[in-house]
């Protein structure tokens, strides 16, 4: 696993310190840095992820692995995307009035 801390939207509640001191350091105001690279081994996942989800602003991160290479390419939908649009005929459908 790997995290990514913004410290733009840190606001230094120190919960990520508490919960994964070897992973997060607080600076002299009270807000976070990460220690190392943001490379997190699977021993100190689960504490990584306490600190992740216990975050007020959500301001750390986990990064995805997956590279835009390992997705599957999108079906091919031979469906014209103009069908289901709303249109006067089904807005009724869809519960919405002009």
């Amino acid at each position: 696993m790997r995290i990514r801390l913004d410290r733009t939207v840190c606001d230094g509640f120190g919960i990520c310190a508490k919960k994964a001191p070897g992973h997060f350091s607080l600076d002299d105001w009270g807000y976070a840095s990460i220690i190392g690279d943001g490379v997190v081994a699977s021993e100190d996942g689960d504490a990584v992820m306490r600190a992740l989800m216990d975050c007020p602003v959500h301001a750390i991160m986990e990064m995805d692995e997956r590279r835009p290479d390992d997705l599957p390419p999108p079906p091919d939908i031979e469906e014209d995307p103009a069908a289901r649009l709303k249109t006067e005929s089904n807005e009724a459908e869809w519960g919405f009035t002009r």
